[in-house]
């Protein structure tokens, strides 16, 4: 599932074909991804004027001057590709690798803007879903209402992590993995933090004192922002709007690279894997205590 780097990068691909952009034609090709749309959708939409593209943790946020947000979750294999109308300068300047092209099979919703551009929504196995719910009352709605903090934000410190993992017992991997605790966070990117930070994914949340807490809310501002510079990780079907494939795939330290050796410089020990939680964890043996 595309984390934190990657639907922000699909934002920052989106934002110049659709912020500003009138919404002259929409096609719904079928009534439902994940969950069904809803009533109205193609009329609430069409005419319509984006007026912001925000992200909040890993959904995407179309502001319309209806009053409404179009909320856009990606799912596993949700992808937006833009066509037509001028062309747009890409995120990353030079020589990227360009996915397969999507499936037209797969293209269920498709938003036609005055600029001339199109920008055509795939997701081969329907787990993303959209919704418009009314701005205002986007805070209170139960997708939103408990998240945590974003991680690049001002809000995530080390006082506030402190206080969210106060008397846990829980591993620290879980908890940040808790849209509770910090919002956008996935398995990739706690993984690789975790490393960084030379914290045992098993530790208990509440153990860790304020100094290692401070260096993992360091750490995971650091991934993160490294991550979004390349583009976020493409491992099976994720692409950039632009078509662009992530890279930061290529600078995992852990997830992964079960069996192989630490990337730290004289350390010795062997990447493990584990599982927490039903998801894979991957960690040093060594150098993570």
């Amino acid at each position: 599932m595309p984390e934190l780097p990657e639907v922000e990068t699909v934002r920052r691909g989106l934002e110049p074909a659709l912020t500003g952009a009138r919404l002259e034609r929409v096609e719904a090709r079928r009534p439902d991804l994940r969950f069904a749309l809803p009533d109205g959708f193609v009329q609430r939409l069409t005419g319509a004027t984006v007026t912001a593209l925000r992200r909040r943790a890993k959904y995407l946020l179309l502001d319309l001057d209806r009053g409404d947000t179009l909320v856009s979750h990606l799912g596993m294999t949700g992808r937006f590709e833009i066509t037509g109308g001028e062309a747009i300068a890409p995120l990353r300047p030079g020589d990227f690798v360009q996915a397969v092209p999507a499936d037209p099979k797969h293209a269920h919703i498709v938003f036609d803007t005055d600029a001339g551009r199109r920008i055509t929504y795939f997701d081969p196995r329907r787990f993303g879903y959209m919704d418009l719910i009314a701005t205002a009352a986007l805070d209170a709605h139960p997708w939103f209402a408990a998240l945590g903090p974003e991680p690049l934000g001002e809000a995530f410190d080390a006082a506030h992590l402190g206080r969210a993992l106060a008397g846990r017992r829980q591993s620290v991997k879980t908890l940040l993995l808790d849209q509770r605790t910090v919002a956008g966070l996935g398995n990739i990117y706690v993984c690789e933090a975790l490393w960084r930070a030379k914290i045992s994914p098993t530790t208990a949340g509440g153990d860790l004192k304020p100094a290692r807490l401070k260096r993992l809310v360091a750490d995971i501002r650091t991934v993160l922002v490294e991550a979004i510079e390349a583009g976020g990780s493409t491992l099976r079907d994720y692409a950039a709007a632009d078509g662009a494939l992530g890279y930061f795939q290529h600078s995992f330290a852990v997830y992964g690279r079960e069996g192989e050796a630490c990337a730290s410089a004289r350390c010795g020990g062997v990447i493990q894997r584990a599982t927490q939680s039903g998801r894979s964890t991957f960690y040093c043996d060594a150098c993570q205590t």
